[in-house]
């Protein structure tokens, strides 16, 4: 269907020909002679000049635009983009002179051409916008046009010009090709020219048609991940945002505040993901942002998330929302690299899952779970089956990769039957890329808007009689600029005679067109730029370690809600569509939600401890379970193992193994019972298990160095308290003696002499001792009986008497006689009677003495 786009007068003489030809040749490349969008490229007019004066030289060193490159005709403005009968035709713009020449005697006029003949002819339109000199199509003259008297170098001139419809020339239903052309003189080329011009689109049906287009226009609502996996420890579990680029999106003038305002005057459907309204949810709460230096600061913008999510809440109160999964999964990368990776696909079912919830928490709507979106709506068999696979009835594809293939002279209706109850719904390209561009510039949006509406009604110019659904589905995130062009270019279709809104659900549900293709394209058909852009396996095999480690983390936890939802929630945003062109950005990601896991999971761990020295044959080992969480960790199992168990058991084996529980921010010590058999070092290893046996954290490994105590030493130190024990015995019956003796020193005869003599006596009156220095009898028996000092017969003899005052060291030591003279003279000192019976105990020192003991006494201590 490629129709012809050129306007009338665009067929060039024989001799124009010529020249062309020879301006080419003389010029070493091809110069395109006509009215092109900002082109540089001379015209005839300068090219007969240049040949008339033999200077080819010129003409393929020419620096400056000359002919309708001359000039730049921005169109800034065009209302009403669609007009009706009786409307009035509004164009503005801007005039810049590019030439260093000073343009006079110019004139500004719209220009009409006949109707396009199809969709490739619009397109043709700004692409191929080449015609020779002459002034195209019908001149809107006189005081509709624009004098420009004068227009200097670089000059700009702002216009508006204002035309009837009436005056257009529009005759029969369709889209005309409508040019705004400056034609003038400069003082280079003195003679009336082209000098400008800027071509675009009209749509033109002045009356409701019958029937009209049922056109499905997505809004959007998407963004890029922003919430980590990270919260705070506190009881909220205060979220933390990599950064605070979603307060500006959905602040004033932000790009998802823009989708909301503008989307709220529009008939659409809403395609929502679900993590951008918990991500916006979370932001009314405290929150905090993640610092370069590794800290985070509070955010402040609460009110800003509350105010958007009030706004959205109302907008969609009454209209059709769709959700996808949440986080948007990248269902081609799923189906092309995740199916790689055990587990993958199960993301998928359980971010569909929780769509449904999220959306009606937040917005109190229920949304249709039952659309699969894929990246630029390219399909593939294995794309259908991974999106199907979560319960998506229908899959939203592209008409640029689920390619007609039947010949259909029109554009069929959207929906397609491809087998097993899935309908594939195949979005217009031509529609849904036409906002994709810099809209920032006024040309720009005014252009696209023309291009779309232009488009919409040429589909139904196709078949006019034959009513059909037509889906547009642009881009993902749209930027506040494209959001506003596209507003613009929905609220022109939906008050146009032609087309009339629909749902995606009724879209989907539509009658096929029994001529549609309905082969889903095959794997080879999926386009390379998308396939480098993928998700990569390895990515994949990253989101499966994070999910078994943190069904490890969470099976020895007392709350474990507390992980599974932020840990979850952050694997299903580690596959989203939005990562596409942001590797290293998705990367860090990957990084930064499993680095946070693993230090969670390295809160509970063992303390290290040193090599421990065991003397005996058997004692206790402590090993210490430290738990920095805020939450209790239970379901452990500490597992002591001695790695020489014929020389230490651990219990009565190899290992013993004791349940752990810790409450949040405490330890635990585990004693361990072990038996030595032989001495010398042994290694000893303390692992935690999870109750399904399988490891937690990394092992604890320290030497236990036995020392065993033998025989002989026991029997030594058996031997010393024997000692003492019969040291005790001795002073025990030493003492029951001298008790027993003093009792018989104290007996009745001692008594009565003492009664016997007067208080008034003197002390020489009262010595027992003679003035002679001999003892008495009595104190000789005495003497005896003490000398002897218990000892046997033996100890008695004739020695010198114990009052001779011979030196002691003239005596035999050891005699009896000496020992009895000094036991008397110790008696008689003490002021004792001497008197008693030899068989009586002798203490070996009496009481009472306070003297030094006598020269050649013995003493036994």
């Amino acid at each position: 269907m490629a129709e012809a786009a050129d306007m009338q007068g665009t067929s060039a003489s024989v001799a124009r020909r010529w020249l062309w030809r020879t301006g080419a040749l003389l010029a070493g490349a091809p110069l395109v002679v006509g009215m092109t969008l900002h082109s540089s490229t001379p015209a005839a007019a300068g090219t007969q000049a240049d040949a008339s004066r033999g200077t080819a030289g010129r003409v393929a060193t020419q620096a400056e635009p000359i002919g309708s490159g001359t000039v730049d005709v921005a169109l800034n403005a065009l209302t009403p983009a669609a007009p009706r009968e009786g409307d009035t035709l509004k164009v503005s713009g801007m005039l810049t002179n590019k030439s260093h020449h000073t343009i006079t005697g110019a004139s500004l006029a719209l220009r009409t051409g006949p109707t396009l003949d199809g969709r490739s002819a619009i397109e043709g339109v700004s692409r191929h916008a080449a015609f020779g000199t002459v002034p195209e199509g019908t001149p809107i003259d006189g005081k509709y046009s624009m004098t420009v008297a004068k227009l200097a170098p670089g000059a700009p001139l702002p216009f508006t010009l204002s035309v009837p419809i009436s005056k257009l020339h529009l005759d029969s239903d369709g889209v005309y090709q409508l040019g705004v052309t400056l034609t003038g003189q400069t003082t280079e080329q003195p003679w009336q020219q082209v000098l400008g011009v800027q071509r675009t689109v009209l749509p033109w049906q002045p009356e409701s048609a019958t029937p009209k287009t049922k056109t499905t226009y997505l809004w959007p609502l998407i963004s890029s991940t922003h919430l980590t996996a990270e919260t705070g420890s506190d009881e909220q579990q205060t979220p933390v945002f990599h950064d605070d680029e979603l307060a500006k999106e959905i602040g004033p003038g932000g790009r998802l505040q823009q989708m909301v305002a503008l989307g709220s005057k529009l008939n659409v459907t809403w395609v929502i993901d679900p993590d951008l309204l918990a991500s916006a949810d979370a932001m009314t709460r405290s929150y905090r942002i993640q610092q370069p230096n590794g800290t985070t600061k509070p955010g402040t913008n609460q009110a800003v998330a509350k105010q958007w999510l009030n706004d959205l809440e109302k907008t969609v109160a009454d209209q059709k929302v769709v959700a996808l999964p949440f986080g948007d999964p990248d269902l081609a990368s799923l189906a092309h690299t995740g199916k790689n990776v055990s587990g993958s696909l199960s993301h998928l079912q359980d971010a569909t899952d929780v769509a449904s919830t999220t959306v009606e928490t937040v917005l109190h709507v229920k949304p249709d779970t039952g659309f699969a979106w894929p990246a630029e709506g390219a399909v593939d068999p294995s794309i259908i089956d991974v999106a199907t696979s979560a319960g998506a009835h229908a899959v939203i594809a592209r008409s640029d990769s689920f390619r007609e293939t039947g010949g259909l002279p029109y554009t069929p209706t959207a929906a397609r039957p491809i087998g097993g109850g899935t309908t594939a719904v195949v979005a217009d390209a031509g529609l849904s890329k036409a906002f994709q561009g810099d809209m920032t510039r006024a040309e720009t949006s005014t252009l696209a808007v023309q291009d779309f509406l232009a488009q919409s009604l040429m589909i139904r110019q196709q078949a006019p009689h034959t009513q059909r659904s037509i889906v547009v589905a642009p881009q993902r995130m749209p930027s506040a600029s494209q959001a506003q062009t596209m507003a613009q270019a929905v609220a022109a279709l939906q008050s146009s005679g032609w087309s009339q809104p629909q749902g995606l659900a009724a879209a989907a549900d539509a009658k096929p067109d029994p001529g549609a293709t309905t082969r889903v394209p095959s794997p080879h058909s999926y386009p390379r730029a998308l396939r480098d852009q993928q998700i990569p396996v390895d990515a994949f095999t990253s989101i499966a370690d994070t999910e078994r480690n943190l069904d490890h983390f969470k099976g020895v936890l007392t709350d474990s809600s507390r992980v599974i939802t932020p840990f979850g929630r952050a694997m299903d945003r580690e596959m989203s569509t939005s990562w596409r062109g942001h590797d290293a950005d998705a990367q860090s990601f990957r990084e930064g939600v499993s680095s946070y896991l693993g230090g969670l999971s390295d809160g509970v761990h063992l303390i290290e401890k040193s090599d421990t020295k065991l003397s005996g044959r058997s004692a206790t080992i402590p090993v210490t379970v430290q738990n920095n969480l805020v939450q209790g960790a239970d379901h452990l199992t500490l597992r002591l193992t001695s790695k020489r168990p014929t020389r230490l058991k651990i219990g009565n084996g190899a290992y013993s193994e004791q349940p752990v529980k810790v409450s949040g921010g405490h330890s635990q010590s585990v004693k361990f019972t072990t038996t030595a058999n032989a001495n010398g070092p042994v290694p000893v290893t303390a692992q935690l298990y999870t109750e399904d046996g399988q490891l937690y954290g990394p092992p604890v490994t320290f030497d236990v160095d036995v020392t065993e105590v033998t025989a002989t030493v026991m029997l030594v130190i058996a031997g010393g308290v024997l000692l003492l024990v019969l040291a005790g015995f001795r002073m025990y019956t030493q003492r029951k003696r001298e008790a027993a003796r003093q009792a018989a020193e104290r007996g009745p005869e001692d008594d009565a002499d003492a009664a016997e003599v007067p208080e008034e006596e003197s002390d020489d009156d009262a010595s027992p001792v003679s003035g002679s220095g001999e003892a008495t009898a009595p104190a000789q028996d005495a003497a005896e009986t003490v000398g002897t000092g218990g000892r046997g017969p033996g100890a008695s003899g004739s020695g010198a008497s114990a009052g001779s005052g011979a030196p002691a060291g003239d005596d035999a030591p050891g005699t009896g006689a000496q020992r009895g003279g000094t036991a008397s003279g110790r008696l008689q000192e003490s002021g004792v009677a001497a008197s008693g019976q030899a068989s009586d105990p002798v203490p070996d020192t009496a009481p009472g003495t306070t003297g030094p003991s006598g020269t050649g006494e013995r003493v036994d201590r």
